[in-house]
């Protein structure tokens, strides 16, 4: 069984490029996610010791995101639909898969898949909790296939051209004091830009092109919380193909890793909405950056 939500847009949810920007695809999952757990109670607004506990809608924490985005969305009045499920139930963790879609005439166009490992979470012992058997019952019943997965995230060596200094805002973090598993894919797009910019800034052609973001994976390890001293985001270019590259990313605490992501970007003229080969020397600047 999948739970279908019916998610708003808004206008500023578009990037330059007149589509659904991707951290913002992030968002529409959470809102989907969190319309499930608020539809299907009570159980889920039990804790372990049927006491009272924090319930699945609020009281939990992305330990992973795998996202694939497949075709671009624009700006309408009406809701894009989203489905989500449940694809494995563990003592102290589940894993949600969702689709971001629209029903045509000639089928289902399909924006985006993607799948979210999630943990109970008891914020005012900032500790995880087990799942309750009242909370895998309602769990239960949204049981389908998994997604394909995505490989492990590998560590990222520090790299002066891909440093970037990380402030969190004070709007970025949430009611429990930690910033919102959302804003962490804005803060690797934040600190991308600048990166490709640097690698590109004396090379005739750049202009002519965009890059896309097909792909995001990010893994959550400690949370980041607002502070006035900024965090170190360190991302590597670490593959380089004819239309696309990959970029791998960690923001860290002095020696302490918060979060790491894999970033897959296609290369695409916005003229003709087409994936399309970059210019031969922005091309040997990026596989250069693989060897730095």
């Amino acid at each position: 069984m999948r739970h279908l939500y019916q998610c708003p847009m808004r206008w500023a949810d578009l990037d330059l490029l007149g589509h659904v920007n991707n951290v913002v695809y992030v968002d529409y999952l959470q809102e989907a996610r969190v319309d499930m757990m608020r539809s299907h109670g009570p159980a889920v607004r039990r804790g372990e010791d049927g006491q009272g506990g924090e319930d699945l809608a609020e009281g939990v924490v992305v330990v992973r995101h795998e996202v694939s985005y497949q075709a671009p969305l624009n700006f309408r009045f009406r809701p894009i639909s989203i489905e989500c499920w449940v694809t494995e139930i563990r003592a102290a963790s589940f894993t949600m898969a969702y689709e971001i879609f629209d029903e045509t005439p000639d089928g289902r166009v399909v924006h985006l898949r993607a799948s979210t490992v999630l943990t109970p979470y008891v914020f005012a012992t900032e500790r995880p909790r087990r799942l309750s058997l009242e909370e895998k019952e309602t769990l239960a019943p949204f049981l389908e296939e998994p997604l394909p997965a995505s490989p492990k995230i590998a560590p990222v060596e520090p790299w002066e051209p891909g440093h970037y200094p990380l402030h969190v805002r004070f709007s970025d973090v949430d009611v429990y004091g930690h910033v919102n598993n959302v804003k962490y894919f804005e803060y690797f797009q934040e600190a991308r830009i600048p990166m490709m910019e640097r690698l590109g800034r004396s090379l005739a052609g750049v202009d002519r092109f965009h890059v896309v973001v097909a792909q995001t994976d990010v893994d959550y390890r400690v949370p980041i919380l607002f502070r006035l001293e900024p965090y170190d985001v360190n991302t590597r270019v670490t593959r380089v193909g004819t239309k696309s590259f990959t970029l791998e990313s960690e923001i860290r605490d002095g020696e302490t890793i918060l979060s790491r992501a894999r970033v897959v970007l296609v290369f695409f003229d916005s003229a003709t909405q087409q994936s399309v080969e970059p210019p031969a020397a922005y091309r040997e600047a990026m596989l250069a950056a693989v060897n730095a």
